[in-house]
């Protein structure tokens, strides 16, 4: 319990907030920094970018959930995106809206 209260407290002094901090464990949990950074083209487009191309699409969280979910290719170029089927609903939309808010991490 005290370790949990330790992590909490040094997060919120470096000014870290947990949603944003859970988000990049969700992406590293799913391998998606393999391929992708927040600000850089890796494999695949950076966060940065995927948030400009959606911006103002009243539909994006959808539309980009279900891009992670099946998969694709030539959205950002030839090399394909695999299908990230295993991950649930929830998780899709949460990662979705984090790319979609600019990636931010701690």
């Amino acid at each position: 319990m005290l370790k949990t209260v330790v992590k909490l407290a040094t997060l919120a002094a470096l000014g870290i907030s947990l949603p944003a901090q859970a988000n990049l464990v969700l992406a590293q949990k799913n391998a998606c920094m393999a391929c992708h950074s927040v600000d850089k083209k890796l494999v695949g487009p950076a966060y940065a970018e995927v948030a400009k191309k959606y911006a103002g699409q009243a539909d994006a969280v959808a539309k980009l959930s279900d891009s992670i979910k099946k998969g694709g290719s030539g959205k950002w170029g030839p090399v394909p995106m695999p299908a990230q089927a295993a991950l649930s609903e929830a998780d899709a939309n949460t990662l979705a809206a984090w790319v979609l808010a600019g990636a931010k991490s701690p």
